[in-house]
This record gives structure tokens, C-alpha cells and sequence, in this order.
């Protein structure tokens, strides 16, 4: 488990940068900072409590490479090589998001990064590299608010519940036949908590998705039923009720894209969407993702 890092205050004038809130639920605006130098440890610290804190960080104006994202975001940790993503033909940690009236995007569901591996990701940085004039915006979510607003008696009956996830009912579409057996063979299903606690900060976190998670794994164990229909309808309306806890707007921040303009998120306590309204005009973007740890 990692050691917990304070949360942070905006009002802290010890800080490297300057911090503004987006909304009261979640996301700041992070400036002067430039993020083709390398971090020193005391900004590098200081970007990690102001993430915990509010869940994803906004940079303007931030013309880095493609090394100079990959050796930022391994400022925080090991970084993942996605099994499906196009990759940086020179970088393949780096995710290339590349569409057009070509390739339309698939990414609008609210989703935690690879939340299908037993590992999944701590957190992502994306970077915008051309996008329209007016659409292509993405919408975060606050998941430990989602969790802290549920009613009590949801609380109680999700608290002791897993969740399977997947990755080819989402990424299936995409692959061969073949492919999908590679997939399915290196990617199997896993388990993990409906509710996770945020190894740094202690938060209890709504830990299910609509893009991966598939069904509750001991869901028979915690419910009384009748028919087997009663218990899987059941299933299914608090998985239902539990996703769209996502899409509630007092939870959620949304940025309009710019070229330089970087997003970085806690894919622990965050999901996200990718607003497809533009088609069929340009969106480029690059995305490097940082291994995290086994939800508990």
C-alpha cells in the first residue's frame, strides 16, 4: 500500500503552481508550471496531492513531446503498453487516439481506465494534439462523491460485493476472431471490489463502470430471492442504479479541448467520457497511463 499523501488545498502558497477549482465536485486548472522541464520532487509531490485532491489536474498551453510526456508521466510510476490502442510508433506506452471522418470514436461511455486488468491503471495523462473548434469535450466524474451521496441502505447492501470486469464485450468489436482468442487468453476476467478504498487518501470509492464491469461475482450470496428471475432482474437493477450514478452532472467537470492542453486523472477514484460530437471532424490525441494497484 502506498504511504498517503495529504490532500491538498488550493490555498497552500507553498506550492510550485497555481491552483483553480472547476467545479466544487471535481477538477482544477493547474498553471505556472511548464511541463517540458523535469519535475523536481517537491512539484512532483506536490501534483500527486493536488490530483488525490481533486481527481483530475487541467494544464493549458503545455507543447511537450512525446518522450517529454512519457518521462512525465513515469514521474509517477511504471507505465502500462495497451493490448488493443494504436500505439507511438517510437513510444509505446503512448496511446494514439486518432480520429476522423475515417475512424468515428467509440470511447463515449463512462469508463475507469482498464479497470479489466487485475492491476488496473493509477491514473492517466492525455494530451490534446489538434481537435475541433467547437466539440470533442470530455466529462469526469468524481466517484468517491458518488459513493459518499449513495443512501444508506445501498451502501449496506453493496459493501461486501464484487464486481467482475471485461474488456472484449467493449474491445471485442474491434478485433479478428483470432484476435479476440490472443485477447481473452492474455486479458481473462477479473474481480474486483464494488466499493474500493483509495490507497492514499482512505476514500471510499464506487468502483463499477458501464464499459467493463459485466455483473456482480457473489451477488446470490448477499440476496435473498425466490425464482432464479427474481435474482438476476435484482442483479440487475442496483448494477443498472450503480452506473448511473456516473452520469449525475453535480459530480462531474467538463473540458473543452485546445492543442497543448493536458488532462491528468486518478483512474482510482474517477471515470470519464469522451463526448463523440464531432464527427466527422479531426481529434488527435495522445494518452500515457500509469500502472497503479490491486483494488481492496
Amino acid at each position: 500500500m502506498l504511504q498517503a499523501v495529504p490532500a491538498a488545498d488550493e490555498r497552500d502558497e507553498n506550492w510550485p503552481f497555481t491552483v483553480e477549482r472547476a467545479t466544487p465536485a471535481i477538477g482544477a486548472y493547474i498553471g505556472g508550471i511548464d511541463l517540458r522541464e523535469p519535475l523536481g520532487e517537491p512539484a512532483c509531490l506536490a501534483l500527486r496531492r493536488a490530483l488525490i485532491r481533486y481527481k483530475v489536474l487541467f494544464f493549458r498551453d503545455q507543447e511537450i513531446t512525446a518522450a517529454q510526456h512519457v518521462a512525465l508521466a513515469q514521474r509517477f510510476g511504471k507505465l502500462e503498453v495497451h493490448p488493443v490502442f494504436a500505439h507511438h510508433p517510437d513510444h509505446p506506452e503512448l496511446v494514439l487516439f486518432d480520429k476522423s471522418g475515417e475512424k468515428r470514436g467509440h470511447e463515449n461511455i463512462f469508463h475507469s481506465d482498464v479497470s479489466w486488468r487485475e492491476v488496473p491503471s493509477m491514473g492517466s495523462i492525455l494530451r490534446c494534439v489538434e481537435c475541433p473548434r467547437v466539440g470533442g469535450d470530455t466529462i469526469w466524474v468524481n466517484m468517491a462523491l458518488a459513493y459518499q451521496k449513495l443512501p444508506e441502505d445501498v451502501k449496506t447492501r453493496i459493501v461486501n460485493l464484487q464486481a467482475v470486469h471485461d474488456m472484449l464485450p467493449l474491445f471485442g468489436k474491434v478485433l479478428s476472431p483470432e484476435q479476440r482468442v490472443g485477447v481473452r487468453t492474455r486479458n481473462p476476467p477479473v474481480t474486483h471490489p464494488v466499493v474500493r478504498a483509495h490507497p492514499e487518501s482512505g476514500e471510499k470509492i464506487l468502483f463499477v463502470n458501464e464499459a467493463f464491469t459485466t455483473h456482480f461475482a457473489n451477488f446470490a450470496d448477499t440476496t435473498a430471492f425466490r425464482f432464479g428471475f427474481d435474482l438476476k432482474l435484482a442483479e440487475m437493477d442496483l448494477l443498472q442504479y450503480l452506473f448511473r450514478q456516473a452520469a449525475a452532472p453535480e459530480y462531474q467537470v467538463r473540458l473543452k479541448w485546445e492543442p497543448n492542453t493536458i488532462a491528468f486523472w486518478d483512474n482510482r477514484a474517477a471515470q470519464h467520457y469522451a463526448v463523440q460530437d464531432y464527427y466527422p471532424a479531426v481529434r488527435r490525441m495522445m494518452r500515457a497511463t500509469i500502472i497503479g494497484d490491486r483494488p481492496v
